[in-house]
């Protein structure tokens, strides 16, 4: 199934949680309610949204054993509806994010684990095609090499999701999901923890995709994504092998852009050669060449004074398993790294401050306002709002890259007063 990443990015606008890690851009900070699930309103109306749960997964096929092991003492946990419900104040920007996700510690401790785990990471990528680093960095992005697999029971999590979730039905759908792993003695119930969206193990699929791509490694007859570094990567590796990765395909490459560069070309939509690139001027950084790709993108998350790049298919299977730039160019630029290869060395533009999500909300609104319409305000920095920006910006006769700004939201207010 290739639906991990739309689920995800689905139930967890921000992602705080769904993955444990420094790996999303925007985490808040909630507080946790003092009053015990059984004394809340709540809790008796999650009863009885049980019973009713309960006949629908024996419908499903679900054994009555299987349910009185996962279901008899469920209890609501309002936590998990708190942080499904909170949004962050900030928008992260990228170069914060790669700050965590891509740190000196996380690349000392996966040439650690890759040297521990070489046999394992050998064999998933000698029987799925994708490199080993790719996986580790996968891996040290999820979870920190599994220092930090969540606390949440992954059931409690979704039957709150499910109950008084945003998205109940997909929760409800993933809790069947995690009954049939347990029902398949893959896992105990008590063991099945993960984050508060439903995300499992130390690459965190969420039980749909544990069904429909967790391997096991190690030949022990189960998968276990929690306990076997084995199961671990080789579950990893088929994953992005079914979402189409490409054997010995490049994710892509830091590049220079020319200093008369069009950056409305820099789009993910937007795609050529590598050799139509170069004829365009894009060149590698320290005079090497573009890696050879057939449908390779620009782009340059933080617009014409942050570092490009030259993505490839394989950059978009990456996408496949969290849909976030941002993520993408982490797992690639730390898999770079654990090779021993150079980090990014274009200079990201630090001095911006970081908008609010209400600031975004303002731009987004002030866009429409001017004809450029970009959707419902919604305070995230979509491909709507860039699109709106850039030909805002051609209006005003400004670079169009589309990368969001105090100074473009003061300009975006004196145009439409």
């Amino acid at each position: 199934m290739m639906s991990r990443i739309l689920s995800l990015a689905l139930l967890c606008t921000a992602l705080a949680g769904c993955q444990a890690r420094a790996a999303s851009p925007d985490v808040v900070a909630v507080a946790a309610s003092d009053a015990p699930a059984a004394e809340r309103p709540e809790a008796a109306g999650f009863d009885a949204w049980r019973a009713s749960f309960r006949a629908r997964a024996r419908a499903a096929g679900i054994a009555e054993a299987t349910l009185e092991r996962t279901l008899d003492g469920l209890r609501y946990r309002p936590r998990v509806i708190e942080l499904d419900r909170s949004q962050p104040e900030f928008v992260r920007p990228i170069w914060t994010y790669l700050d965590g996700a891509v740190s000196p510690s996380r690349i000392r401790n996966g040439r650690a684990r890759l040297a521990e785990h070489r046999v394992a990471a050998r064999e998933a990528a000698r029987r799925y095609g994708v490199p080993a680093e790719i996986l580790v960095a996968i891996w040290g992005i999820e979870s920190s090499y599994g220092d930090y697999l969540g606390d949440f029971s992954t059931l409690e999590a979704l039957a709150s999701l499910a109950y008084e979730g945003r998205r109940r039905d997909f929760a409800r759908d993933e809790l069947i999901a995690a009954l049939r792993i347990i029902e398949a003695g893959d896992i105990a119930p008590e063991r099945m923890v993960g984050s508060w969206a439903g995300a499992m193990g130390h690459t965190q699929f969420l039980p749909s995709s544990f069904l429909a791509h967790a391997v096991d490694g190690d030949g022990d007859g189960r998968r276990d994504i929690w306990g076997s570094i084995p199961d671990v990567l080789a579950s990893t590796a088929h994953y992005l092998d079914a979402a189409g990765w490409r054997e010995g395909d490049p994710w892509g490459a830091e590049v220079v852009l020319p200093a008369d560069f069009d950056h409305g070309l820099a789009d993910p939509t937007i795609r050529r050669t590598s050799a139509e690139w170069a004829a365009a001027g894009v060149r590698g950084r320290e005079g090497r060449p573009l890696p050879d790709l057939a449908a390779a993108a620009v782009i340059a998350p933080a617009g014409a004074r942050g570092p490009a790049f030259l993505v490839g298919h394989n950059f978009r299977v990456i996408r496949r398993y969290n849909n976030a730039t941002s993520y993408a160019l982490a797992v690639a630029s730390l898999a770079e790294a654990l090779a021993g290869r150079d980090a990014i060395q274009g200079a990201w533009p630090r001095e911006e401050p970081p908008l609010k999500r209400a600031q975004v909300s303002e731009m987004q609104r002030r866009l429409n306002a001017l004809g450029h319409d970009v959707g419902p305000p919604d305070g995230i920095l979509g491909p709507n709002t860039r699109r709106g920006l850039r030909a805002f910006q051609r209006r005003l006769g400004l670079i169009p890259d589309g990368f969001a700004t105090l100074d473009l939201l003061e300009r975006l207010r004196r145009q439409s007063l």
